[in-house]
């Protein structure tokens, strides 16, 4: 028995997609989100929420390995986006991963291509700790002088990561931060310093 999808699939898709953008926008700061699903474990309902409202058959879905052992987690994705799973970070446009600490280097995801920097993957992370009081100074693009950001658990080596992934901008990957009813973002053009 599949778990339920979004109890109104138009206008909860649309607020979800809101709140991403939202964030995207403007690194650093915290969007609301209600997402009102129960998906199998370990997808958290936020991670079910941002893949609902923006994959589909065109946007395949990468898990990580704690997703991937449950075969009701890919079960769900599909029949509620349409989306393919697969099992190669690079062929990925969205990568839901639920054990941020674990995750793997962002060079094992698709970067884009000089002329198509947008055919690059977004990562969607389930961290459990969100602030924009405390934590790294963000700056660029729809930061307004800097902004705070921490996250956590996040891999030890996050900066140097993220440091990589912003030298190569126009290129690179999209980081989307889920925690428990809250979303934030760390698009490739942001710059994500020490605190």
């Amino acid at each position: 028995m599949l778990a339920h999808g979004f109890a109104d699939p138009v206008h909860d898709a649309q607020g979800v997609f809101r709140a991403v953008m939202d964030a995207l926008a403007r690194p650093g700061t915290i969007q609301p989100l209600a997402p009102g699903l129960a998906p199998p474990a370990p997808l958290t309902p936020e991670l079910a929420a941002i893949a609902l409202a923006l994959a589909d058959a065109d946007a395949p879905l990468w898990l990580d390995a704690g997703l991937a052992r449950n075969p009701a987690v890919a079960d769900f994705l599909r029949f509620h986006t349409g989306a393919r799973i697969t099992g190669d970070p690079a062929e990925a446009a969205f990568a839901l991963v639920s054990d941020p600490a674990a995750c793997p280097d962002l060079g094992t995801f698709a970067k884009g291509t000089p002329a198509y920097p947008d055919r690059s993957a977004t990562l969607v992370l389930a961290v459990s700790i969100l602030s924009d009081r405390e934590g790294w100074h963000l700056a660029g693009p729809g930061i307004r002088g800097s902004a705070r950001l921490a996250a956590a658990p996040l891999p030890a080596d996050i900066l140097s990561r993220l440091a990589r992934n912003h030298a190569g901008f126009p290129q690179g990957i999209d980081l989307i931060l889920a925690a428990p009813g809250r979303v934030a973002a760390l698009p490739r053009s942001t710059r994500v310093q020490e605190g």
